[in-house]
């Protein structure tokens, strides 16, 4: 079966430019007549539409991975390959906006009742594992279930005839399996590689267009920016950097965020001091890095706060931790009770978050800094 999108236009172009990864999902109808470029400076991009028109760069304050350039009659947005310098992801000409999607992720549901777009969510995937408040809404009745998003539901997705899937693409992932062979159009949510927690909630600028919600993604994250600043030089009067360690212990090993990563920064502007920087201040990646229990403790004099998330029916207890792992009572959170849990299954923290920088920010300045009488928490419960 041929699917035809109505609505978007998608031409993934100068297949030569794309990331190895990056799978074909092209409908076979190509409605632009220039070619793709491998990207270097944003600033300098002006493509061609098919009139010869010039379009104009909508300006990305933060956002480092997507360039977007406006014509009078569509917009091309294009992604570039966080996992391959000089390369690009995708190509995408948005001419009219979305009005029935598959949405893999539940952050991308939150963020579209955000913007007033969740009559465009006709399914989801994983929706056991989507905070209830997401989809309570007057329009989650029509919602459907399309199963697991590594295995979705094929003939139940071509059955309710969306005009994309919003999914987040991984590295060496191979390719999105079998719905590349829909043909419905693949809208790659990589705004998780953004460096920056601020470039990475900055996205919904491309949302706010796909939906035909441009003005309100423009208030929301204004919002988003203007509060985070606002916090961050809060914080920035602080004396103190208490050390504030993310996660517990996974098997063998424990996640703590890279030095780079979106976390640390948080960590960092909340006026705290990210674990990585006390363990060794060279490990930069930007994503979670994966230590041993022992390197850790190690340094358990010097952890102040230990805030974690889990996902239980109830609430864990001092005594639980120490059975799961004894090591535990070694650090100093533990010892002086300074430690706080957050349920992701009671509360939207992953929902949240991703769009909402701010939201955590104010979570882990009151973590930190309960002097500055920022209010209760919204994640965390001691």
């Amino acid at each position: 079966m041929t699917y035809k999108p109505l609505l978007l236009l998608l031409s993934f172009l100068a297949a030569c430019q794309q990331s190895p990864k990056a799978p074909s999902t092209s409908s076979g109808e190509s409605h632009l007549t220039h070619k793709s470029t491998v990207i270097e400076d944003s600033a300098t991009l002006f493509a061609s539409s098919r009139n010869g028109e010039k379009g104009t760069l909508i300006p990305m304050k933060y956002a480092r991975n997507i360039v977007m350039v406006r014509y009078s009659d569509h917009t091309i947005v294009t992604l570039k390959d966080p996992w391959h310098k000089g390369k690009t992801l995708h190509t995408y000409n948005i001419t009219t906006p979305v009005t029935r999607s598959i949405v893999f992720t539940a952050a991308h549901c939150q963020l579209l009742q955000w913007l007033d777009a969740g009559k465009a969510i006709t399914g989801v995937c994983d929706r056991q594992y989507i905070h209830p408040s997401i989809l309570n809404s007057q329009h989650s009745s029509g919602i459907a279930d399309c199963g697991n998003s590594m295995s979705p539901d094929i003939e139940k997705i071509v059955s309710l005839r969306p005009q994309v899937l919003i999914v987040s693409p991984f590295e060496n992932s191979g390719g999105f399996g079998m719905i590349e062979k829909t043909n419905i159009p693949i809208i790659e949510a990589a705004e998780y590689m953004e460096p920056t927690a601020l470039g990475r909630a900055e996205w919904m600028k491309f949302y706010g267009i796909l939906y035909g919600r441009e003005r309100e993604a423009d208030s929301l994250f204004h919002v988003v920016d203007s509060t985070y600043h606002a916090l961050k030089s809060i914080a920035k009067k602080t004396k103190t950097r208490p050390v504030l360690l993310t996660e517990r212990k996974t098997g063998s090993v424990w996640y703590v965020p890279g030095g780079n990563s979106s976390v640390a920064q948080i960590i960092t502007d909340a006026g705290g001091t990210p674990p990585t920087t006390l363990i060794n201040p060279h490990l930069s990646k930007s994503g979670s890095l994966a230590l041993s229990p022992e390197a850790v403790l190690a340094h358990a004099s010097h952890i102040d706060i230990w805030a974690f998330k889990y996902t239980g029916s109830r609430p864990l207890s001092p005594q639980q931790l120490i059975a799961e792992y004894h090591g535990y009572k070694m650090l100093r959170a533990f010892q002086t009770g300074n430690v706080y849990q957050c349920n992701t299954l009671k509360q939207p923290y992953f929902e949240e978050i991703s769009f909402r920088p701010d939201f955590l920010l104010r979570e882990f300045i009151i973590l930190l800094h309960p002097e500055l009488h920022l209010g209760s928490l919204r994640y965390y419960t001691k």
